[in-house]
Order: structure tokens, then C-alpha cells, then sequence
């Protein structure tokens, strides 16, 4: 860091690793960084993003290491990774409070033409405006869009509860069932009577494991385009 200036700050992939946003990247590949002035050669192991823009707001200090936000780090990495992999690191920096859409939203206002900037604003969109809470849910979402299914809203009240899926024309909920948040007797209790509520009212819930997620996608996209056709005809 020091090599490339007063100005660095970690960045991009590397910024995204730091911040538990992606997966911890190798040794060998380079470290990213962006400067705004005061550029000096680092060498093969620095990967260096020269930017004229660059607000305080935009970067702060983790233990010690000059780094960019994790809604400027979302809005770096936006072009360089996945569809998949953004919108499961917008998840987990929304799940680990580390941003929110609106400050998500304010860097998109401000840097409308930056390159990744669409498919952010769309992953935010779809969600309506909110970015899903959990991995589980990212990788739903994924599959979703995979099978051209059409999309659920995101996080939305239904009957006085909020729902991980909505199909609202259909009728139709969804919810992702995680281990670590529904592993004691009074979820499950309490999970089961927002279902019989949520029946009485005439909506369709289908809870998903991360299991079915992972080990049986395709048989999981099968059972939920049966009952989209079920209930659209019905």
C-alpha cells in the first residue's frame, strides 16, 4: 500500500476479501488498490485502479488498512464478478449491517455511467429496493433467474408477516429455511403458525432448505414451476 502513495486504498476484489464479501483469494494473485495521486510502480503483486473520484465517504480504516466502503467495494467488483457472485456479497453485506440499499442507491445516483453500475441497480430493483438478507436467499434468487422463472418480490409483509418470496399474482410464498435461524422448537412453532395463517388467506407456502439448494436444484426449480403453472391457471 505504501508503495503506491499517501492516496491508496485497498480495493475492488481485494477490498470485497477483507470485508468477508467474496471468498478469501489466493497469495499469488495481486493485491488491488485505488489511488487518485502520487502513483509509483509496486510491481507485478499490486494490481493499481488510478481514480479520480473517490469521496471520504467512499473509504474508511480497518484495523489499520486504508480501505474503500462495502457499498463502493459492491460498486468496484460489480463488473468484474458473477451476476451470482454480487448479489450473494450485496446479501451478506446487508446480513452483517455493513451497508444498506440507501447508501448503495446514493453511489449509484452519483456514478450513474460507471461500468457494473446496471447490474447493480437491477439487483437492487428486483429486490424492491431492499438487497436479500441471507446467502440462501442470493443463491434462490440465482436459480430463479437461471430457470427464467418470473421474479418473486423480495422480503415483503403478507397477512402482518414478512416473507423471504412473494409471487403476488399466484398467491404464492416462498421461504428459505437456514439451520443457524430456525434450529430451536419455538421458530419452528412460530414458523409453522405464520404458515397456517398465511393458508387460511389462500397463499401457497413452500419452505426450501439450503440442502435442496445445493444438492437438488434442479428438482427444487421443477416443484416451483408445477405450482406457478398450478396456481396461474387455477
Amino acid at each position: 500500500m505504501l508503495a503506491c502513495g499517501e492516496t491508496a486504498v485497498l480495493s475492488h476484489r481485494s477490498a470485497a476479501a477483507v470485508w468477508k464479501l467474496l471468498p478469501h483469494r489466493p497469495g499469488d494473485v495481486p493485491v488491488e488498490v485505488s489511488i487518485q495521486r502520487g502513483y509509483r510502480s509496486p510491481g507485478s503483486a499490486v494490481r493499481v485502479y488510478r481514480t479520480s473520484a473517490l469521496s471520504a465517504d467512499e473509504r474508511t480504516v480497518l484495523e489499520g488498512i486504508p480501505i474503500t466502503t462495502p457499498a463502493r467495494t459492491l460498486l468496484d467488483i460489480a463488473p468484474t464478478v458473477t451476476i451470482g457472485k454480487l448479489e450473494a456479497a450485496l446479501a451478506r453485506a446487508s446480513r452483517r449491517g455493513f451497508t444498506g440499499a440507501e447508501e448503495v442507491w446514493e453511489l449509484l445516483n452519483r456514478y450513474p455511467r460507471r461500468r457494473g453500475a446496471p447490474r447493480l441497480r437491477e439487483l437492487l430493483a428486483h429486490g424492491n429496493g431492499a438487497p436479500t438478507r441471507s446467502e440462501a436467499e442470493a443463491r434462490f434468487l440465482t436459480l430463479v433467474r437461471r430457470a427464467q422463472l418470473p421474479r418473486p418480490h423480495v422480503n415483503v409483509a403478507v397477512e402482518g408477516y414478512e416473507v423471504d418470496f412473494l409471487w403476488r399474482r399466484q398467491r404464492f410464498v416462498v421461504e428459505i429455511d437456514g439451520f443457524r435461524f430456525h434450529s430451536s422448537a419455538g421458530a419452528f412453532e412460530r414458523d409453522r403458525r405464520r404458515d397456517a395463517v398465511l393458508a387460511a388467506a389462500g397463499f401457497r407456502v413452500v419452505r426450501v432448505t439450503w440442502r435442496q439448494l445445493t444438492e437438488e436444484p434442479e428438482a427444487l426449480l421443477v416443484r416451483l414451476a408445477q405450482v406457478l403453472v398450478r396456481t396461474d391457471r387455477g
